[in-house]
């Protein structure tokens, strides 16, 4: 699950970028769609969903990062588990949302990124050039178009997900990303956000949570000591068997199987 997952996040990724890179108008064009007066008119009977939707992913990710700190606070406090919630479960939910929609996207990429908004554009009415998903050249100056921040803190969701066990994650998985494609389809209904702001703000979000799930979880051996996929690799390299300490008693790869769940 944990390898399909990786390959799903870069294909993805990789595909929209070249798609987008050699046929940038596609942005602009569905943009031009979502603001088209036929199509705006057909979305008016939803417009108090549209906003609800919005709202509630602003609530959802308050509760969420809420709980998650409550638990981290009973546990430092009473030094046991709250409801039996391992702190590792609610570190990964506390970093996802930190470093993906936090860091990442509101703090460096939305602030550095210069991406025009759709409605900030001369060709949707806007007085600013357009500029592909690539290109930092733009006239924004602050809170930019790329990535999208509310469609990143809808797919952080995922971190929860990835907690849930057997066939579960699959269900949990598929909602999360469901829910942060209708997040990000309702800000580009707004005119606040290109296609590629969504994507790519699925994308590098889930690479977060996948990266952080595996350190906390996933690349942990038996004994808690941190063995990462591409330790047996380097074992190799080394001229030394994955799995076993070295003379210092370092230890030098045992990898745990990344289909693995989280531990209990």
């Amino acid at each position: 699950m944990a390898v399909f997952g990786l390959w799903l996040i870069v294909i993805t990724g990789l595909l929209t970028g070249m798609i987008f890179t050699v046929a940038p108008e596609l942005d602009l064009d569905i943009a031009a769609l979502m603001q088209d007066p036929q199509v705006r008119l057909a979305l008016k009977p939803f417009a108090s969903a549209i906003s609800a939707i919005r709202e509630l992913n602003f609530r959802l990710t308050l509760l969420i990062v809420g709980l998650a700190g409550a638990v981290l606070l009973f546990q430092a406090i009473r030094r046991r588990p709250a409801l039996h919630v391992p702190n590792r479960m609610a570190l990964l939910v506390i970093l996802s949302f930190a470093l993906a929609p936090g860091l990442l996207v509101n703090g460096i990429l939305k602030e550095h990124w210069s991406r025009p908004r759709p409605y900030s554009v001369a060709e949707l009415g806007g007085h600013q050039p357009f500029k592909a998903w690539w290109d930092t050249s733009g006239a924004c100056e602050r809170n930019c178009s790329f990535v999208s921040g509310e469609a990143s803190s809808a797919f952080a969701t995922l971190a929860v997900a990835a907690l849930a066990s057997g066939p579960w994650q699959y269900a949990a998985i598929t909602g999360a990303l469901a829910y942060g494609l209708v997040v990000g389809l309702v800000r580009m209904i707004a005119g606040g956000h290109f296609l590629t702001d969504v994507i790519f703000a699925g994308v590098l979000t889930a690479l977060i949570v996948w990266l952080l799930h595996g350190y906390l979880f996933r690349w942990r051996s038996q004994d808690g000591a941190l063995s990462p996929p591409w330790a047996a690799t380097l074992s190799r390299l080394r001229g030394r068997r994955p799995g076993v300490s070295d003379a210092k008693g370092g230890y030098a790869g045992a990898v745990v199987s990344s289909s693995s769940g989280p531990a209990r």
